[in-house]
């Protein structure tokens, strides 16, 4: 996770100072084409100890996605932009009621309560849905990310962020899009990661998982 080295207050503004973190966003790496998983799951694994970091902190992330996360030069991956996390927080039971239905404002959702919180192809449904996110919204992110890598496309897209979103709550993932070297074990880690199901969506989350399949 890229440092914080300190907080700033100028002129009324305040700012944090964090360390510059040289190389190209993931965004700009899957850009060129799909990774060989050969390639993929190194970054894939850091990823996973980023967010296990985090979590065992007690934070989720709730905005992972390529464009957060940079790749050194030497093949350190670091995870950034943590504006959007906060701590964790008791799963409330129910569904929201209609004072605090989400207000969708552009693709980086702004911040507040009743507003989705994310960028609309990395959300989980529960956060499409406007409910409260957990470490497993963080975990379907990373299977979004992951796949993403794999495939060089998004695993949920549409024309405008409406038609995303809806992608995210009812589409299913293109498997056939994987590369034929994906394991079987891989398939099902991914299955695990974008189940929409939260009760059976991965829990125990940790790297262990993915370095094996390397």
């Amino acid at each position: 996770i890229a440092a914080i080295y300190g907080l700033e207050k100028s002129s009324g503004t305040v700012a944090l100072v964090m360390e510059l973190v040289e190389g190209p966003t993931l965004a700009d790496r899957i850009a060129q084409g799909p990774m060989p998983v050969e390639d993929a799951l190194p970054i894939a694994t850091q990823i996973a100890e980023a967010l296990e970091a985090a979590h065992e902190q007690g934070i989720v992330h709730r905005d992972l996605k390529p464009a957060n996360v940079k790749v050194r030069p030497d093949g350190m991956v670091k995870v950034l932009d943590f504006g959007l996390a906060k701590a964790l927080e008791p799963v409330a039971g129910g569904s929201p009621d209609g004072t605090a239905s989400p207000t969708i404002t552009s693709p980086a959702m702004m911040t507040g309560m009743g507003v989705i919180l994310g960028t609309a192809a990395y959300m989980s449904p529960e956060q499409a849905k406007g409910r409260q996110a957990d470490k497993r919204s963080d975990v379907w992110a990373f299977g979004a990310v992951l796949y993403e890598m794999l495939t060089g496309k998004r695993a949920f897209d549409g024309e405008d962020v409406a038609d995303t979103l809806a992608a995210v709550i009812r589409a299913e993932v293109d498997s056939s899009r994987l590369p034929a070297s994906t394991s079987a074990a891989l398939h099902h880690l991914m299955a695990r990661c974008l189940d929409r199901n939260v009760t059976r969506r991965l829990r125990e989350w940790s790297r262990r998982p993915i370095i094996v399949l390397s």
